[in-house]
């Protein structure tokens, strides 16, 4: 799955998309009703400022006392209390406001948090695939910035929407109240400007998913940037990397633009027909007046409401808009959760079988991309407690023999089998608990040593600890460290050398004392005298243990029990270091013609 492919073809399946995000609104539901109960009056008081002026113009302008309901309220008491009572109604207004604000923010982080936790739960069952298939910047997009967008701009677009259309409905009203003749006028122009917002739709989720793709680059750029400072600062690539963002930024600049170009027109267009909506009231509303048929006050409070109705109505464009973008990042996100990733426990999994015979590879064959074969009819047994050099050219496919056994990948035909069981039968999790890695590049984890190494075992006992750091010749290391073992590492461990970390990771997958071992490339980043500690290390892990191991280093492949030679991804040859040297012409005697005699020599 390439997240950069998206197509959010869900965009406007509001009814399921909606059902989707409900779920998650649930828990907070009452905090999100009272939220929209909340914003009723907000929108419902903007009405009152223009209800105002047609007593105020008709009584106290007009100075003729207001008889209502069998009381009469002198003009000059009219002239005091009605700016007291706007003051009055803006103060409660305020203070709705902010509650509404509140709980819309409350509500809004809640369920964003809610769907981001679970989105992650998501990323982190993903299978190595997805890992290769989508760079670091697009993932974070996709998984942290749609969330946002989608779940957080929802309750608080919607709590706009509800303001706008209750105020709209509130000026409606006082213009109905006012003249119903001239009220038609301003549902006409209300409904007249809702109409370029169905036209754009399309454009908006193009857009968006093409400021997902760019954003993705800007980040990857900025990540790269960080992991990569010392390579940028020892080739000099400061201007390319440059280069790289300043054109990810005129991308997203470009894109945007070309929205703001083809729905720009819309906030003209609106003002257009409202101007000629209250042109039209202006013309018709002082006919009405001559004819004694509308007070100048009810006239005054019609195109008050008229004017303030302009506000709610571009409001609503906006959010409307904004709620259509909500969609398109809504369909984006279930689109992540509906992805199912292709390494998954089957429905009647198995335990991990006791290694009694071995690991078997049976016309194993394997490609990352389709049509170009990376292991071609792989056959091969490895018998409980060898280990097993792996040795080729770079690129035939040794790597990913390893990287087999634990499913970080599945096989495209043939099979691994565990004794006589398909280990695609055995439960995913049981499967990766049984193998301990050792990699070129161990990652390390920001934290502690301690807790570094305790990954691995979370329960292990202080003698376990002790043990592994004896066997994985940490101890010295730890000495020299002002914390010890809670020395807090910074990220990715690049506090510590490259032999110390290895070190760690040997510490890590010793204490987890597991049956079979991969070893992929685990010294050959070294220097010469880390590489002999951190073998010594290695070949304590490697006792009584089922082992993988693709090294360089010569003395681990002669004390290999076998070697298998891999090229272009097909087993060439399998046997010990002596047998191998005697085939004529052979791959591995050229090898180790090439890359091990001169070095055994000056060792003997």
């Amino acid at each position: 799955m390439k997240l950069k492919d998206t197509q959010a073809l869900t965009s406007f399946e509001y009814k399921w998309l909606l059902k989707r995000i409900f779920p998650y609104i649930k828990p907070f539901m009452g905090r999100v009703i009272l939220g929209f109960l909340v914003a009723i009056p907000v929108g419902l008081l903007d009405g009152v400022v223009s209800f105002s002026l047609k007593p105020y113009m008709d009584y106290v302008v007009g100075k003729q006392d207001l008889a209502i309901a069998g009381l009469t309220i002198p003009y000059m008491t009219l002239a005091y209390a009605m700016p007291f009572a706007i003051i009055l109604f803006a103060a409660l207004q305020g203070v709705l406001r902010y509650l509404n604000t509140y709980l819309t923010d409350w509500t809004s982080l809640k369920i964003t948090n809610a769907v981001k936790v679970d989105l992650f739960s998501t990323l982190v069952r993903m299978d190595s695939s997805f890992f290769d298939q989508n760079t670091s910047g697009i993932i974070l997009n996709r998984y942290l910035s749609d969330p946002d967008t989608a779940s957080k701009g929802i309750v608080d677009n919607l709590t706009t929407l509800i303001i706008s259309v209750f105020g709209a409905v509130s000026l409606v009203v006082v213009m109905l109240h006012s003249s119903w003749k001239l009220a038609l006028v301003g549902v006409v122009v209300l409904g007249a400007a809702f109409l370029p917002v169905s036209l754009i739709r399309k454009k908006i989720k193009s857009v968006s998913n093409k400021n997902m793709v760019i954003t993705g680059d800007i980040m990857t750029t900025m990540n790269e940037t960080y992991s990569g400072n010392r390579v940028i600062t020892a080739y000099n690539l400061q201007e390319r990397q440059n280069k790289n963002f300043n054109q990810g930024i005129i991308n997203s600049f470009n894109v945007t633009i070309s929205l703001t170009k083809r729905v720009g027109w819309m906030s003209p267009i609106m003002y257009m027909i409202a101007s000629c909506g209250i042109a039209f009231v202006l013309f018709y509303g002082t006919k009405l007046i001559y004819d004694g048929q509308m007070t100048a006050g009810g006239f005054a409070s019609f195109v008050t409401s008229l004017l303030l109705l302009y506000k709610p109505v571009k409001s609503l464009g906006r959010t409307l808009s904004h709620i259509q973008n909500i969609f398109v990042a809504m369909g984006r996100v279930f689109e992540l959760f509906d992805y199912v990733p292709k390494i998954i426990d089957k429905e009647n999994t198995v335990q991990v079988p006791e290694i009694k015979n071995g690991i078997t590879f049976e016309n194993v064959c394997f490609e990352y991309v389709e049509n170009k074969p990376v292991l071609k009819n792989i056959n091969l047994n490895v018998a409980k407690g060898e280990t097993l050099a792996i040795v080729g050219n770079s690129g035939g496919g040794k790597s990913t023999i390893v990287n087999l056994i634990p499913r970080f990948y599945d096989v495209n035909s043939g099979c691994i089998k565990i004794d006589n069981t398909d280990i695609r039968d055995i439960k995913l999790a049981d499967l990766r608990n049984n193998i301990s890695f050792v990699f070129q590049d161990n990652f390390l984890f920001t934290g502690t040593i301690r807790e570094n190494i305790l990954l691995a075992k979370p329960d292990a006992t202080e003698e376990e600890l002790q043990q592994a750091l004896k066997a994985s010749h940490l101890q010295e290391v730890i000495s020299t460290l002002p914390d010890g073992l809670d020395t807090l590492l910074g990220e990715r461990g690049l506090t510590l050398s490259g032999g110390q970390r290895q070190r760690v990771a040997i510490a890590r997958a010793m204490i987890r004392n597991t049956p079979i071992i991969i070893l992929d490339e685990a010294t050959s980043a070294l220097d010469n005298e880390s590489e002999a500690i951190v073998q010594k290390a290695l070949d304590n892990l490697m006792q009584n243990k089922t082992v993988f191991v693709i090294a360089h280093r010569l003395s681990t492949i002669k004390n290999a029990d076998r070697i298998a030679v891999i090229n272009d991804g097909c087993l060439v040859e399998l046997g010990t270091h002596e047998q191998l040297l005697n085939i004529k012409d052979g791959q591995y005697k050229h090898l180790y013609d090439m890359q091990f005699k001169n070095l055994e020599e000056k060792t003997v």
